[in-house]
C-alpha cells in the first residue's frame, strides 16, 4: 500500500489506548486520520513464534517474519473490513478515522494446508 510518506511523529500523539467494544482494550485515534496516512510502525524484537502481541508479516517467497509488539499499536483488534492496513510492519488508514474511533484491522484467515 502505497500511503502517506512516514512522518516524524511521536504515536502518543496520533492514538490511544482505550476500553474497546470489540474485545478487552484497543487502539483509538487521538486525532483525525487521513485515508493512506501512515499512523505507526509496529515495534518490538523478532519473535521466534506466535504468542499474544506477535504480528507476522508474508512476503511472497520469503519466510514469515513476526516482531512481538512493544507499543501502542499492539492493541489493534481485529474487524473484517477494518479501518487501517499493514504495509510490511507500518500502518496506514485505509479510510478517514474521525478522533475516538477505534482502529482495526483484517488479521486475516491464516489456515495451515
Amino acid at each position: 500500500m502505497a500511503g502517506t510518506p512516514k512522518k516524524k511523529t511521536r504515536l502518543g500523539d496520533i492514538v490511544y489506548r482505550a476500553p474497546s467494544k470489540i474485545h478487552g482494550n484497543g487502539l483509538f485515534a487521538k486525532v483525525g486520520i487521513g485515508k493512506g496516512e501512515f499512523i505507526g510502525t509496529y515495534e518490538g524484537p523478532y519473535a521466534k513464534r506466535d504468542g499474544t502481541y506477535v504480528l507476522w508479516v508474508f512476503e511472497e517467497g520469503e519466510s514469515p517474519v513476526g516482531r512481538s509488539g512493544r507499543n501502542l499499536l499492539r492493541y489493534l483488534n481485529h474487524q473484517d473490513e477494518g479501518n487501517a492496513e499493514f504495509d510490511g510492519f507500518d500502518l496506514f488508514a485505509l479510510q478517514d478515522i474521525e478522533p475516538h474511533h477505534e482502529i482495526t484491522f483484517d488479521y486475516g484467515g491464516w489456515e495451515e494446508e
